[in-house]
């Protein structure tokens, strides 16, 4: 079943699109009000100051999508949320401020089953407004298509987690491989169910993931904390290890670059491409160039079409590449233009993409020792 046919059809019948916005601040209600309601093809029902306005709200309103504060009074956003995904799942944006803290309980509440998240509007700079009512509206229909289901949260990492991660003595070396994996939304639990099934010796990864700069160290700490790889946030002129990932910060665009036979992360501040920074296609190009048939290219769920050129680069330059498929994905944006363009050699169920980024890994070492014999 295609992800749309088992979501129903908001923004295809004409009917629109029901919003409840939960918040405390009576300013921010009244401003994400008149954001949605300036969109034809919205409705916002009402509004709620506090979690049990909000239960009752939902059961008389069924709204069709939520937005849902992260710090509230009587009962915060994520036991809110949690209990809500557990007896009422429905399409979930999170709103919180870009604090550390803020950004730590967001990713609990996309692990959860959030579908999204937005910052707090800036009530004092009247000029970002205009982007951040595009950003708004266009996360508020995205997620009226979304395939909602909760998920898992694990407590802690287990003790065998722990010793797994150590792995055996090695010593560290450059890898002639690179895994490079691009997403968006609904990526950071994608690219976690990834990560969490490679083992400790696997090639350099490197990752881009639509997120804000404070989103993507508590990310890549919590990647680390979960992965038997070693998980950071990239460093200007790290070196690519084996055994590490590398997640691009959320305010610069991640490069592969070489340096004789070691490759490095490069970080790039320049203009955002395809209206985003990092950008998937700066990475997967800079791949194709850098690396050629020495990469695997990865693409998951997000929205947009950020990645799929870059993608079909590596593939042209020798690259076998994976994109995530329909059926598994949040939003088929992404990995659905790659695939339109012929830039996927294999499109997979999220479950079957980490066993075949090993396989293709192992058929590349094959390759090379036989090359060499």
């Amino acid at each position: 079943m295609s992800n749309n046919a088992a979501l129903g059809s908001h923004g295809q019948s004409g009917k629109r699109i029901k919003v409840l916005i939960v918040d405390d601040s009576a300013l921010v209600r009244r401003i994400l009000t008149d954001i949605l309601t300036s969109d034809p093809s919205m409705e916002v029902l009402g509004s709620a100051g506090d979690a049990y306005i909000a239960r009752e709200k939902i059961k008389q309103l069924n709204p069709d999508v939520l937005t849902l504060d992260v710090e509230m009074p009587r009962m915060d956003g994520l036991t809110f949320l949690r209990n809500l995904m557990r007896l009422r799942p429905m399409p979930v944006i999170m709103v919180s401020s870009l604090t550390e803290h803020g950004a730590e309980v967001t990713l609990d509440a996309l692990a959860i089953g959030a579908v999204d998240y937005l910052p707090k509007p800036k009530i004092d700079l009247a000029a970002t407004l205009s982007d951040y009512k595009d950003e708004l509206i266009a996360k508020v229909k995205m997620a009226a298509r979304t395939r909602v289901y909760a998920r898992d949260v694990p407590a802690s990492m287990s003790a065998d987690a722990v010793l797994a991660k150590a792995g055996p003595p090695r010593q560290l070396r450059t890898t002639e491989r690179i895994v490079a994996i691009g997403a968006s939304t609904g990526g950071t639990e994608a690219i976690k169910d990834v990560l969490i099934k490679l083992p400790h010796d696997m090639p350099g990864v490197v990752i881009t993931q639509h997120i804000p700069k404070l989103f993507s160290g508590a990310f890549a700490r919590r990647m680390d904390g979960l992965c038997q790889m070693t998980v950071c946030e990239a460093e200007d002129g790290q070196q690519i290890l084996r055994g590490h990932a590398y997640v691009a910060p959320g305010d610069k665009h991640l490069l592969v670059v070489r340096d004789g036979a070691r490759y490095m992360c490069r970080l790039d501040d320049g203009d955002p491409v395809n209206r985003h920074k990092p950008s998937v296609d700066v990475l997967f190009r800079s791949v194709a160039q850098q690396v050629g048939r020495n990469s695997i290219g990865v693409i998951l769920t997000g929205m947009g079409k950020d990645g799929a050129l870059g993608l079909k680069e590596m593939r042209e330059a020798g690259s076998p590449t994976i994109a995530q498929d329909e059926a598994t994905s949040m939003v088929w944006g992404m990995p659905g233009e790659a695939v339109a363009v012929g830039a996927a050699l294999d499109v997979l169920p999220l479950g079957e993409i980490p066993n075949r980024i090993m396989a293709l890994s192992d058929e590349m070492d094959v390759t090379r020792r036989t090359a060499k014999a």
